[in-house]
Formats: structure tokens, sequence, C-alpha cells
């Protein structure tokens, strides 16, 4: 089951990356584009946050988990990247003065989901 929740997820933020990564600053600026409108920064930020909740669930609930065993380890690492590019993120979008890093932890998540996903269906085929 837990397999099946990891593929699940991994789809769902996959599909969300890709117009994150759209409307993201740094990337059309890597790309010379301008995909500039009225609230895109609304709907980037609403993107990220689905993308932090549902697909970081994994990673922040084993981040909880393992401070509360007072043994950190790659869930707390995870969670915890996550969660700085995000809260920063939000912060910038906001108002604060730096650079977005939205596309980054929609990427860092996928990743993570599709490295947890295949590990979990190896050992479960072990």
């Amino acid at each position: 089951m837990m397999v099946e929740d990891f593929k699940f997820r991994f789809w769902w933020v996959l599909a969300l990356t890709f117009p994150i990564l759209a409307l993201s600053p740094m990337i059309q600026e890597f790309l010379g584009v301008e995909l500039r409108f009225t609230g895109d920064m609304y709907l980037l930020f609403g993107l990220s946050t689905v993308v932090y909740f549902y697909g970081g669930w994994p990673f922040l609930s084993g981040l909880v988990n393992e401070l509360k065993k007072k043994q950190p380890g790659m869930m707390t690492l995870i969670g915890l990247a996550i969660s700085v590019a995000f809260i920063y993120s939000v912060f910038v979008a906001f108002g604060l003065e730096g650079h977005l890093l939205f596309w980054e932890l929609s990427t860092l998540v996928t990743i993570m989901l599709l490295g947890h996903w295949i590990e979990m269906r190896s050992v479960m085929s072990a």
C-alpha cells in the first residue's frame, strides 16, 4: 500500500512540477522567455503549496517522527530542506527581497518521491 501511495504522490507532484517550472522567474530568465501575467505569483504559490503539503507529507511526518525519537535521519534532512525552501519562498513571493525557490522545492519533492517509490518497490520485491 505504501508503494502505491508513493507512486500516486509522485505522478501528481510531477504533473504540478511542470507548471511550477514554467512560472518560475529564474527558469524563465534562464530560458530567455517571459511568461508573466497578473496573479502568476499567486498561482505559483498555490501549486507549490499543494506540492509542499501533499507531496512532502511523507517527509514532513517522517521529520516529526524522527525528531520525537531524537534520531534525525534522511526524513529530517528532506523535511527541513523542503520546509526552508517553502517558507523562504513564501516570504519572497509576498515582499521579501530574494529569489523564489518554489521550483527547487518541487523538483526536490519529485525526485525524492521517485527515489522512495523505487526503493520501496525494490524492497517489496526482494
